[in-house]
Parts: C-alpha cells; structure tokens; sequence
C-alpha cells in the first residue's frame, strides 16, 4: 500500500477503517463508532493488509491506531463468528503481526477497549491509557475465555493479578492499566501532542484510586494463586467470613455468575501462557476457541478442559500458520 499525499486521509472498504498520513506517519482509524468500533472480518482484513504494507515500506516510520467516537474497539463484531474459523484466523494473524511489528507503533486507547479490542492495542510497543479508558475481557460471563493473546499479556500482570482479571472479568480505568503494566504511557484526552516523539514529555503517572483492585493484590495473591477456580472461591469465601468487604463479595459473585467450563480454561490458559511466546499462545488460543459446553463447577472435568487444548479433530481444519523472521536468528517476543 502505497503512501498518502501529506496531511492525506483514506478510506477503505465502506469507511471502516480510515487512513491518514502525514509524511512519515500513518494513522489507522477504526471507524464504526455506532457499533462502539467492534472488528469486523473487513475491518480485520484492512488493518492486516496495511501493517503487512506498512513493515515493509520504508516511509512509514510510525504507526498510530485510535478509535473514532467514544470507544477504542469494543471486541469482535458477533455477526463476524458466522465466517467461522477464518474470522478468527484472520484476527489471531493480526494479533501476532501487531506483536512482531518492528515499526513504531502506538495505540490510543481512548474509552472503551474490550476482547478483541485487546489484541489490537496491547500487543503494539507503545500502549497509551487516558482517564477515559475502560479495559476488561469479559469473556467468562459469555461463555468463552479472554483470547486474542490474553493468555500471553494477562499471565505477565504482577503476581496473580491476571488471573483475576482473566476470571472475574473485572474492568480497570487508565491509571490501573499504567500501575499494573497493560499501558505504557497515560496522558489526558485533550492532549493533542503525546506522539511524535515526545510521548514522555507530556505522559503522567496517575495513582489507583482508592478502591482499586490493585490495592487488594494481597488479597489478590493469596486467592487466585490457589490451583483450581473452586479452591479460588473457597478462598475468597473464607477471606469475605473473616473480613466483611464489598469488593470481596462481588468478586464471588462474578466468578459464580460466569460460565464454569469459561472459568477452568481461562485458569490452565493464563497458567501456561506464563511460559509460552505470544505466537505460542496464540496458536492454543485458535485451537481452543475452535473446539467450542455444563453449567456446575463440578461437571468440568479435567478430561474436558484437556480437549480444548488437542488438535481439532476434522481433516479440513488447518493449524494457525504464522509466518517466521529467519533474519532475526532468535524467537520473536512480544513487547509488553
């Protein structure tokens, strides 16, 4: 893809994504604010052809990425999972490219970003909060897991927070993703000049508020360390018996009302992801989210969270290809 005229803007494919340059930098605009910028399969196929176009064209230097309206990406459009496999596929492949990107890139996560919103932003280098930011991957309350690389970012957040996170599907405003390192940088809204090169002149550091989740990581630690998600809630319950506390509660109760099988694989998924590259975890996540049912704890068995981690077992199905980059001579990490 060729470069625009300076100060240029582009559409493609009916206005989902928008395109501007100017000289060397090249903005992506997601550009469904009704649907809250939710991914469609075009949307995913643009933005995979321009980073695609972008590494390797040696006059783009940096590349940004914000929503248009009050949302950043609020996740995968549903009606997108009626191309199946494919659909996630195509985003799985974005995710990765987004992680291997050896361009500047920076990620203005204004308002809402949610599922597959994650992996669009917080695999780039440079992940920028504000005070209107609301991150969570609410996944276990719809009956899946946090995909998209979060088995690769969430099992990374500082002790057993992203278990937490993974699990309970707890939202967390731009101060809490600076603190606990889900963004790199935080600056208000309004502030017009936080790229190009002076992002940490005008980045701040904001404190938790005081009812952060990030000031019960004690508790945090202790709960969610536990091996399995009933010895989780066990713990919890037996913290709330000692200890009457609000946020104790509702996070019983969030974990209750999730799925149960949602809730055993998000566990293994952030235990493993631990140890595994982002194209490693991303390659479990496709297999797993392909497999995709029993509404008690007790009828998971650990049989059944064991087949969502085995190949598919249908000939036409094809594992996640992504491509390697022989010129590095060592595996690609992520950069968070």
């Amino acid at each position: 893809m060729a470069s625009l005229p300076f100060g240029s803007t582009a559409s493609v494919d009916c206005n989902q994504l928008l395109v501007e340059t100017n000289g060397s930098t090249q903005t992506l605009i997601l550009n469904r604010p009704k649907q809250l910028n939710a991914l469609s399969s075009t949307m995913i196929k643009e933005l995979l052809r321009c980073f695609i176009a972008y590494e390797k064209d040696d006059g783009v230097k940096l590349l940004i990425m914000k929503g248009k309206g009050r949302a950043f990406c609020a996740g995968g459009d549903a009606a997108g999972w009626k191309w199946g496999a494919n659909f996630c596929r195509n985003l799985y492949l974005l995710n990765y490219i987004i992680a291997i990107c050896i361009k500047h890139q920076v990620s203005l996560i204004t308002g809402i970003v949610m599922g597959g919103g994650t992996g669009v932003s917080l695999h780039g280098r440079f992940r920028v909060a504000t005070e209107k930011t609301i991150f969570a991957m609410p996944e276990t309350t719809l009956g899946l897991f946090p995909d998209v690389g979060g088995s690769y970012f969430l099992s990374r957040l500082p002790g057993f927070y992203g278990e937490y996170v993974a699990l309970a599907g707890a939202r967390s405003d731009g101060a809490e993703m600076l603190a606990c390192g889900l963004a790199t940088h935080f600056v208000h809204s309004n502030n017009p000049f936080i790229v190009c090169g002076i992002i940490d002149q005008f980045s701040e550091q904001p404190s938790p508020k005081e009812n952060s989740s990030l000031n019960r990581l004690e508790i945090i630690n202790k709960c969610f360390s536990k091996r399995t998600v009933e010895e989780i809630i066990s713990s919890l319950e037996q913290v709330a018996s000692n200890l009457p506390d609000e946020w104790v509660d509702a996070t019983i109760q969030s974990l209750k009302n999730a799925s149960p099988t949602s809730l055993k694989i998000s566990l293994r998924s952030i235990r493993e992801g631990r140890t595994q590259t982002v194209g490693e975890c991303l390659h479990w996540e496709y297999r797993m989210v392909c497999h995709w049912m029993p509404p008690r704890l007790e009828q998971v068995h650990n049989e059944s969270v064991q087949q969502y981690f085995s190949t598919i077992d249908d000939p036409r199905w094809e594992e996640l290809n992504l491509p390697t980059r022989h010129s590095h001579g060592r595996n690609i990490k992520s950069k968070l």
